[in-house]
């Protein structure tokens, strides 16, 4: 029997919408992770984008264990003498709540090229609403 690898011309991508209204952070990221990176699907092959798109509606309403939302925080860096910035969870689910979740499943996807293009197949929006109704998204129940 021979392997199937799977070619970039021949995937098909479907749509699919997940509500994370109350649901736990790291658990909704790892699943959307999955399916961004198309391990859902018979055909995957880790050095091919096989993914599916994702629609994020209320991000603004998702929940973190714990003390988190005081605790955990994020760091960046600007390159120049004094350039680190620190935000903490919270103050990042007040301000961007859609870059909270984006940071989250961008840290569970390879580290590499390939990471960047399913990246922008993640689509998330704060609110309950979502503009890709034309595509007919499946619910994703997590």
């Amino acid at each position: 029997m021979k392997t199937q690898v799977a070619k970039k011309e021949e995937v098909t991508r479907d749509w699919y919408l997940v509500d994370v209204d109350n649901k736990v952070l790291g658990r909704v990221a790892t699943e959307i992770a999955n399916v961004l990176r198309g391990k859902n699907k018979p055909t995957f092959t880790p050095s091919v984008d096989t993914g599916d798109f994702v629609i994020v509606v209320n991000a603004e309403k998702i929940a973190l264990t714990g003390r988190k939302l005081a605790d955990k925080t994020y760091y960046s860096h600007s390159s120049f003498p004094g350039g680190l910035k620190e935000i903490t969870a919270g103050k990042l689910l007040d301000k961007k709540p859609e870059e909270l979740l984006k940071k989250a499943v961008k840290g569970m996807l390879p580290k590499n090229k390939l990471a960047r293009h399913m990246l922008k197949k993640l689509k998330i929006y704060s609110g309950g609403t979502h503009p890709h109704a034309a595509q007919n998204p499946k619910n994703l129940n997590i």
